[in-house]
């Protein structure tokens, strides 16, 4: 009996010694689980921080973006608008090439005619200038996009 009491105190010696072990692993694996999960945390707080830092550097970009789009259509239509009125100014001066051609006009009235051709030239190149001006303006648009 001596024998079965000291088997028993064994065996129940080993189990306490078992579950004490288990409560231990379990224990140091809480502690790792936790370790994990706070560093996880602190990993997706980190990429979350990066991605509004790069969002934030999309919108700023798409502002910019949108501002030099809205500056070469206003490039693109002055620059339209000119060769309009150039186009305009030439079909007007032949028309009054033609009318001074055509008609028999007194002296006095083809050198008024002469004289709005003339300046209606001046205008034209004016423009001119004012086109070269403004297509370089839209190369530099379409440059800065």
């Amino acid at each position: 009996m001596d024998k079965i009491l000291k088997l028993f105190a064994l065996v129940v010696l080993l189990n306490s010694q078992t579950f004490f072990a288990q409560s231990q692993i379990a224990s140091q694996q809480e502690i790792a689980l936790k370790k994990s999960q706070a560093e996880t945390q602190k990993i997706v707080k980190e990429n979350q921080n990066k991605l509004d830092d790069k969002i934030k550097a999309l919108k700023k970009e798409q502002k910019e973006l949108e501002s030099k789009k809205k500056d070469l259509d206003k490039s693109e239509s002055k620059l339209k608008t000119t060769r309009e009125k150039i186009s305009k100014m030439e079909v007007e001066n032949q028309k009054i090439e033609k009318k001074i051609n055509t008609n028999s006009v007194s002296d006095v009235e083809v050198q008024k005619q002469k004289l709005k051709i003339k300046e209606n030239e001046v205008t034209i190149q004016k423009l001119k200038l004012t086109q070269i001006t403004q297509e370089k303006e839209l190369e530099k648009a379409l440059s800065a996009i």
